[in-house]
């Protein structure tokens, strides 16, 4: 089978919409979370390592409720998204205090994932067969003779990640006539509407419709460590360039760095489409959505009562 490939697990948000730390608010009343279950999904895909990316001063509380369960199962590291990890020379603005964003996030995982690895949010339920697909992908010999980086994603319908509860961010994306990704647009504020959806570039002025079979990316990423090099040049680009703009709240986000570089020949990323319903926690109103949903995969017999017993 070869390396088994690593989990990373972005878990350092900050939850502003939401109003607390999501990644450890039960769902069940077996008091699992969602990210247990990706867990679950994943070790049992074929994954062998899991990494979890938080907030130093979370690591107590995290520990606790997640990845002491965990780490009974499978080998576990910690990494810490600390705001002064950042390239030299670089002056963090006065009253900054949120997270660099997801690339910035990937780019702390450098020492400690040597191996292929896949990226997901702590907070996103995405189905058991987006785990299967981005294992057999990661263990598959993915180099070529054209020079570039070979990544993939999992897509999903935008009809299936929409809440009825306000906004949502998303990668919305294109691809060629071979199923790998030409163009991926970050959507900041999609919402849901009667008839399909919309979203908005300035703040709710004006509106465009876009259709709810759109492909999206959820953050589920298929990597292998040559991504880390050109995060960094990412980082060193996003602080010279883009942070100024608007110094308290700009992100160096993850799926732009990537179609930057599907954009410049530097790598291809398939795409791995999922018509699973994906479903997350984004605001509280969510929540009994997503307990409702998972009971019905218990029932059905996807997972057991306990996970980790």
């Amino acid at each position: 089978m070869g390396i088994k490939p690593t989990l990373v697990i972005l878990a350092a948000g900050m939850g502003s919409r939401y109003g607390g730390l999501k990644q450890i608010d039960p769902i069940d009343e077996q008091q699992h979370k969602i990210i247990d279950f990706s867990i679950y999904d994943a070790l049992r895909a074929g994954f062998g390592k899991v990494v979890f990316i938080i907030k130093r001063e979370n690591e107590a509380d995290f520990r606790k409720c997640v990845g002491d369960a965990v780490s009974r199962f499978v080998p576990v590291e910690y990494v810490f998204q600390d705001m002064d990890t950042i390239p030299a020379g670089v002056q963090i603005p006065e009253g900054r205090v949120k997270p660099w964003g997801t690339a910035h996030a990937i780019a702390c995982c450098k020492d400690v994932v040597k191996e292929p690895f896949a990226v997901i949010n702590s907070d996103d339920y995405y189905g058991v067969d987006a785990y299967r697909s981005l294992a057999g992908f990661l263990q598959e010999e993915n180099s070529t003779d054209d020079g570039k980086k070979h990544f993939c994603m999992v897509g999903y319908r935008l009809k299936n990640t929409l809440t009825e509860h306000g906004s949502v961010a998303r990668g919305c994306c294109r691809m060629d006539e071979d199923g790998y990704l030409t163009f991926i647009q970050e959507l900041t504020k999609i919402e849901k509407t009667p008839d399909g959806a919309r979203y908005t570039e300035d703040d709710g002025t004006t509106y465009q419709p876009i259709s709810v079979d759109t492909l999206v990316s959820m953050n589920m990423w298929g990597f292998d460590p040559s991504i880390f090099e050109e995060l960094d040049r990412s980082l060193e680009r996003f602080f010279a360039e883009e942070m100024d703009k608007n110094p308290l709240k700009s992100e160096c986000f993850l799926p732009i760095e990537v179609g930057r570089l599907v954009k410049e020949g530097k790598a291809s990323v398939k795409v791995l489409s999922s018509a699973d319903q994906w479903f997350g926690v984004t605001y509280k109103e969510d929540k009994p959505f997503v307990m409702d949903s998972i009971r019905k995969l218990k029932e059905a017999g996807v997972y057991p009562e306990k996970l980790w017993s």
